[in-house]
């Protein structure tokens, strides 16, 4: 068992070292979702600790993800104030134990990582046919 978690560990650490910028994005947005999904949990289950502890992380992603934010871009000025906006609706659902506050933040979460998941695809699309045509 513990070589297997080594083996993912260098796999997870090699992901991540490896990884281009968008699929950084993709991957703080996944891991959102999952800290989001384990503090609805975590909530249901009357899990204080849990639930708090998994709500600062995934508040801690967006902090990463407003901080990513290259303000020189009209999509990043707009961006900011969804970001704030969802870290106050996660701060209003850990102090009210809110489970539908969550699930607002997930909506939002799903929608941006979809999102960004076709931005990257377009671009892999896009780069795939400037090199086929030099």
């Amino acid at each position: 068992m513990a070589v297997q978690n080594s083996a993912l560990n260098a796999y997870k650490q090699n992901s991540v070292t490896t990884a281009s910028p968008g699929e950084l994005t993709l991957m703080l947005y996944n891991g959102c979702l999952k800290f989001l999904s384990q503090a609805k949990k975590a909530m249901e289950d009357k899990n204080i600790q849990n639930k708090n502890t998994n709500l600062q992380k995934a508040q801690a992603i967006i902090h990463e993800l407003m901080s990513t934010l290259n303000m020189d871009y009209d999509i990043s000025k707009q961006m900011l104030p969804l970001y704030e906006y969802m870290n106050r609706r996660l701060l209003e659902a850990n102090l009210k134990n809110d489970t539908t506050i969550i699930d607002e933040v997930i909506g939002l979460t799903t929608e941006f990582r979809d999102t960004w998941k076709q931005v990257i695809q377009i671009t892999r699309q896009q780069q795939f046919s400037n090199s086929q045509q030099v």
